[in-house]
């Protein structure tokens, strides 16, 4: 199939099958926002549902004190709960 003939949501289901992206990267990548890049990823989750691949998602992580426990793997949190850092990483994402 063309490239231009697939919708964003299957190129980017196409590159997550590659490495690991944040919605960020993902968003810059696709010309969307992040929400927009978020939505995507929450909608290929679903649809690989029926088939033997699945969506990993590599949670957020304080870059200060290494804490990974967030409540909500997929949005990137604004500062860290334990340290009050505010360098948390993205979450990323990718399919296997």
């Amino acid at each position: 199939m063309r490239e231009a003939s697939r919708t964003t949501r299957q190129r980017i289901a196409d590159r997550l099958r590659g490495e690991p992206l944040a919605a960020g990267a993902l968003a810059r990548e696709f010309e969307v926002s992040t929400d927009d890049a978020l939505q995507h990823v929450d909608h290929i989750a679903r649809s690989l549902e029926p088939t033997d691949e699945t969506l990993l998602v590599a949670p957020p992580e304080c870059e200060d004190c290494g804490f990974d426990g967030f409540d909500d793997l997929v949005n990137r949190p604004a500062r860290c709960p334990e340290c009050k850092s505010e360098s948390v990483t993205e979450p990323a994402f990718t399919i296997e």
